[in-house]
């Protein structure tokens, strides 16, 4: 069966079985990581056979690609919502509840997104990191601006983004961790971690 043509608009049958195969592929990757991962596991997940499978994608890398793309909207999004028009703390306080919210809600593709980092990237950096990278500069650069006003305290604005996307990816990536070593504050480890980090925060950056 030839594969379907990504020229031609799906119908709707087609999106679904696209959906089906990326929520698949989601938790197959989340769970075993690229090296993991199988086309065969991916399609068992899926509920269709290997041949329907690569009727919609041609390969596990083609896979990876789509939930690559997908999840990096997904990862980006909050860090583009931080806006130059808003007051500095707040900006930066809101930006990082976002992220705790996305850690919460999308769990399976914080750890998808770790482990493919964790992984080297090694046949996508430049396509995955290119937008991340200009984002990211965007960012020190509005953050030093900040800084040079006197409207937040002078840190170092990368390793205060390293430190933000550390501390909020952390709930999701190491939810196993968590739930064994302080079984008590896993319930509410969102509520709470946001009480925590935005007092530190504020307390890191109030002039």
């Amino acid at each position: 069966m030839a594969r379907m043509s990504a020229e031609k608009p799906k119908t709707k049958i087609q999106l679904q079985k696209t959906e089906q195969i990326m929520a698949a592929a989601l938790e197959v990757f989340s769970r075993h990581g690229s090296s993991g991962a199988s086309i065969n596991l991916i399609a068992k997940t899926a509920g269709l056979t290997t041949p329907n499978l690569l009727y919609y994608f041609e390969s596990k890398d083609a896979i990876r690609r789509e939930l690559l793309a997908r999840t990096l909207q997904l990862w980006m999004a909050p860090l583009n919502m931080l806006s130059p028009r808003g007051e500095p703390i707040d900006e930066i306080c809101e930006y990082i509840r976002r992220k705790l919210e996305m850690s919460r809600s999308f769990p399976k593709e914080s750890k998808f997104f770790a482990n493919e980092v964790l992984s080297g990237l090694p046949r996508s950096r430049s396509e995955i990191f290119g937008p991340l990278k200009d984002l990211f500069n965007a960012k020190v650069v509005m953050l030093e601006d900040w800084m040079q006003d006197g409207k937040i305290a002078a840190v170092d604005p990368h390793h205060l983004l390293f430190s933000i996307w550390a501390t909020t990816q952390h709930y999701a990536d190491f939810d196993v961790q968590i739930e064994e070593i302080a079984p008590a504050k896993a319930e509410d480890r969102y509520a709470e971690a946001e009480v925590f980090l935005l007092e530190m925060y504020r307390k890191l950056l109030t002039v």
